[in-house]
């Protein structure tokens, strides 16, 4: 006989805590867009800056062009057996108008595309979050919501 482990959901305020820790210690993710032509991923750096997430690539790259199109994203961090997922709206800061600071912290996870013509930073906001360990989370995995961290499960 197998030996079974069974394996309990963390609670709402755990999840929304991994969140928060996960998106605030990390410096790379998936960076999903889309357009008529389907969709489209990326590995990107990030910095985490006042409740947005901010990263940077080629202003005439397939993902800026969609972006501009939807200003729609999706964002995984993490893998498969422990994903924050993340629906973000976007927009975008022309290089010359970013942050000296925030500049420098995007330069130590990443290249500087202060010093790199045809890039353009862009800040993504969570509009959803969504946390999950196994299926055994996938009930209540929403900790975001409409832009506000959740108090009550919404699934």
């Amino acid at each position: 006989m197998a030996n079974h482990i069974e394996l309990v959901a963390r609670t709402l305020a755990e999840r929304r805590s991994a969140a928060q820790e996960r998106v605030q210690a990390g410096s790379q993710f998936w960076l999903a867009s889309g357009s008529s032509q389907g969709p489209h991923l990326i590995p990107v750096a990030y910095v985490w800056d006042s409740g947005e997430f901010v990263t940077a690539t080629f202003e005439r790259s397939r993902t800026v062009s969609n972006l501009k199109r939807t200003s729609h994203a999706r964002i995984a961090l993490g893998d498969t057996t422990d994903v924050v997922m993340v629906d973000a709206r976007a927009r975008f800061v022309p290089v010359p108008a970013i942050d000296p600071d925030l500049a420098d912290r995007y330069a130590e996870v990443s290249h500087d595309p202060r010093s790199m013509p045809g890039f353009v930073y862009i800040r993504l906001t969570p509009e959803r979050i969504q946390v999950w360990n196994g299926f055994h989370e996938f009930s209540g995995r929403t900790v975001m919501q409409n832009s506000r961290w959740l108090t009550a499960p919404v699934d």
